[in-house]
């Protein structure tokens, strides 16, 4: 089967792994320009899509757009029998989405219909949910909503991360992914209808979606910080005292338990090396953060430089 594929993010780089290894015709790799990163915005930095099918000497394509005619004729040079799409970055128009003879296939982590959208792998933490997975399905012109190939659960782990359940479902998917391209190869898959009457969704994420707000129960605070580990990271700030730091004392939250403890919202209750704080109901402990501007720390090297005592209080 030959296949055209479209992914940017390390999430994707299993999934064409997976392709190579099981002896599919990779024609291309479909990823994001190369962007500036860093503070300055100085480094340009390939997606790690690209970096993989380099190595590998697969032709890399990278418009800004899609939608580009030049890219379109590209594809049509091609001629692939489909197209396998991966947290690329951009929704597809239907010319593009009906290039390929067997059209575009889709790995989204989640069980469809369930959360679709832009963040179902942070949302199914934050949501509590007890199992998530991943789905194979084919793409059409609404979000996500396309008939279902193969799906295959996971069960979330009390303490799992963001960045861990990315990193499994990147492997499930992957697996999924070649045994779903198999199968229907051989007419051996029907499509399945998706029931978007139980439909939920995944929206992206936004700043305001990271800040923790410390009236709410500890379990909620809990899963926002676990599941936006690492990447965006959950925040919030504890005001300067005039005398150690400037500013309004930005700061991200990681490592995190939920502890018994009682105070009011926001309060340090600990800060003696452990880092306390009382929630609407219970309280958390964490173990990093990371100030603004500065690289992620031990909470006992934050607390002691920044000299945070029992009582102040997170905003």
């Amino acid at each position: 089967m030959r296949v055209v594929f479209f992914g940017t993010p390390e999430f994707a780089v299993p999934s064409l792994r997976a392709l190579l290894g099981e002896g599919f015709d990779v024609l291309a790799a479909v990823t994001q320009p190369d962007r500036p990163q860093g503070r300055s915005r100085s480094q340009v930095v390939p997606p790690p899509v690209k970096v993989e099918a380099e190595a590998e000497a697969i032709p890399v394509l990278q418009p800004e757009r899609p939608t580009e005619r030049g890219f379109l004729n590209r594809l049509r040079e091609l001629a692939p029998d489909v197209g396998v799409v991966v947290a690329y970055g951009h929704i597809l128009k239907p010319e593009l989405l009906r290039l390929p003879p067997r059209g575009m296939v889709n790995v989204h982590p989640s069980l469809l219909p369930e959360l679709r959208g832009a963040a179902p792998v942070e949302w199914a933490i934050l949501n509590g949910v007890a199992r998530t997975g991943v789905s194979i399905m084919q793409l059409d012109e609404d979000l996500d909503s396309g008939p279902i190939l193969l799906q295959i659960p996971h069960t979330i782990e009390p303490d799992e991360t963001g960045g861990e359940l990315s990193a499994h479902l990147a492997e499930i998917g992957a697996q999924a992914l070649v045994e779903a391209l198999a199968l229907w190869e051989r007419d051996a898959l029907r499509p399945v209808p998706q029931d978007h009457a139980r439909a939920t969704y995944a929206p992206k994420l936004t700043r305001d979606t990271a800040r923790i707000r410390w009236d709410d129960p500890a379990e909620r605070v809990a899963r926002l910080i676990r599941g936006l580990d690492p990447k965006p990271g959950a925040w919030t700030t504890l005001p300067g005292d005039g005398k150690r730091e400037t500013g309004n004392g930005e700061l991200k939250l990681f490592g995190v338990r939920v502890e018994e403890g009682h105070g009011a919202p926001g309060e340090v209750l600990t800060a003696d090396g452990r880092l306390l704080i009382a929630t609407g109901s219970g309280a958390v402990e964490v173990a990093e953060v990371q100030p603004a501007g500065k690289v992620r720390m031990a909470v006992a090297d934050w607390v002691r430089g920044r000299g945070v005592q029992a009582g102040q209080r997170f905003a």
